[in-house]
Formats: structure tokens, C-alpha cells, sequence
């Protein structure tokens, strides 16, 4: 099985000798190549529509893994049970759906020793709702596919019920502290695009004038700050 640069780069997140559950499977890509190199000895290959699980099906039973992967339909980790996996994959889907699944099954993601997310969207309230509930950040990656740039995460779920803060800055917060403290290349070329975009749209706004303009451009100015101080990371 060969998988996409991006989903590479989420299977090598999975510790080696975790039984992984891969939420909104799709394909079942992730679990297939997880048990064809022996990373994981079980997985579970799960999603809330009937037309990936076939899809799926089809080609666990054409790699001969029926009895390595188990689909289940399920919204979520609904149908996955506490200790049945040590890790779970969520990759490309909404940072808000992330967020909702973790809290939907809350018990069995205290129960996970590590949680590998790839979100879409909204992946500054995703590290903030992580740092909020008292999650371990273990490695940040970020890859450029097509164009487009991934973030992803590997995180320890909390195992006390209290939350523990973490103390991260905006910038860190936006940009992801351990892709910045390893000054990650990639995040390197994503932080001089968001510049360069960002300081092409203030040229334009100065000459456009008006109230909205003014608005738009104290915004651009704020988030262009943040990306200025996470270029500074690669001075040091």
C-alpha cells in the first residue's frame, strides 16, 4: 500500500506495537498500510457511512487483512470501547469535528496513550482546546502536497480529569510550538507565503480606503505580526 505524502506522514506518527483505530477511514488506506508493515498488529478501520466501510471492505479483503482489521460504522469513536486501541487516527477532517469526537467519547480518549490529528480547519482552536483539556504535545509535522500545506499533531491524552494550562504564545498557538522550535522547513515556506499574501492584501486596502478596509487591514496587520514572529524562530 502507498500512501499520499500527507497520509505518510500521519502513519509515521503511529507508535510501533499500538492497536490504532482510524476514525472517518475512508479507504482504509492508513490501516491497510499500517498492518502490511507490521507498525500495528490490529487496527480498526471505522467511519459513519455505509459507502466507505464498503469501499473499505473491498480492499482489506483484497490485501487478505479480515482478520487484522475490524470496520465497525460509527459515529466517531462511538462504537470503539476504552483499552480496545492505544491509538487513534483522525486526519482530514474539520478541526471542529476533531474536537467533537474527542469530546463525544471522552472516556476513551482518556483511555488512548496517543491521538495522531491532521486537522482541515480551525487548527489554532484545535491546539487550544488540546492545551485547554490537558494534552501532551508529543510531535508536530507539516507537509506540502499539491500546493496545499498539512499540519498534523501526535498528542498523549490527559489521564487525570482535572485539565492542566499550558502556557503557549499566540504565535506558538497559531503555528504549532514544536514546528517552530524545530524550525520546521516546511512551516518555514508556509510562514513566508501567509507574509507575502498578507502584505499584498494590506497594499491593496491602503489604496482602497474606507471603513471595512480599515477593519480588514487592522486584522491582516495582527495575523501578519504573528507570522513575523514565527519567522523570527529561524533567526535564532
Amino acid at each position: 500500500m502507498e500512501l499520499s505524502k500527507r497520509m505518510q506522514a500521519v502513519a509515521d506518527f503511529v507508535t510501533a506495537g499500538y492497536i490504532t483505530a482510524d476514525i472517518g477511514t475512508d479507504h482504509a488506506y492508513i490501516p491497510i498500510y499500517l498492518i502490511e508493515h507490521k507498525i500495528s498488529p490490529k487496527a480498526f478501520a471505522m467511519d459513519i457511512n455505509k459507502g466507505p466501510l464498503l469501499r473499505a471492505k473491498e480492499h482489506v479483503a483484497a490485501c487478505g487483512y479480515e482478520k487484522e482489521i475490524d470496520l465497525r460504522q460509527s459515529d466517531g469513536m462511538k462504537a470503539l470501547k476504552e483499552g480496545e486501541a492505544q491509538t487513534v487516527v483522525m486526519a482530514g477532517m474539520g478541526g471542529g469535528l476533531i474536537m467533537k469526537i474527542l469530546s463525544d467519547s471522552w472516556k476513551v480518549t482518556c483511555s488512548l496513550k496517543e491521538c495522531i490529528l491532521q486537522p482541515q480547519s480551525e487548527i489554532a482552536k484545535v491546539r487550544t482546546y488540546l492545551l485547554e483539556k490537558g494534552f501532551l504535545f508529543l510531535e508536530e509535522s507539516m507537509v506540502l502536497e499539491d500546493g496545499k500545506f498539512y499540519p498534523m499533531m501526535k498528542v498523549k491524552p490527559p489521564s487525570l480529569s482535572q485539565p492542566l494550562t499550558k502556557s503557549w504564545t499566540d504565535t506558538q498557538i497559531r503555528y504549532g510550538k514544536l514546528l517552530l522550535e524545530q524550525k520546521h522547513p516546511v512551516l518555514k515556506l508556509f510562514l513566508e507565503k501567509e507574509i507575502g499574501v498578507k502584505e499584498e492584501i494590506i497594499s491593496k486596502l491602503q489604496k482602497q480606503g474606507g471603513a471595512h478596509a480599515d477593519q480588514r487591514m487592522k486584522e491582516l496587520s495582527t495575523e501578519l505580526k504573528l507570522a513575523r514572529e514565527g519567522m523570527t524562530y529561524y533567526d535564532l
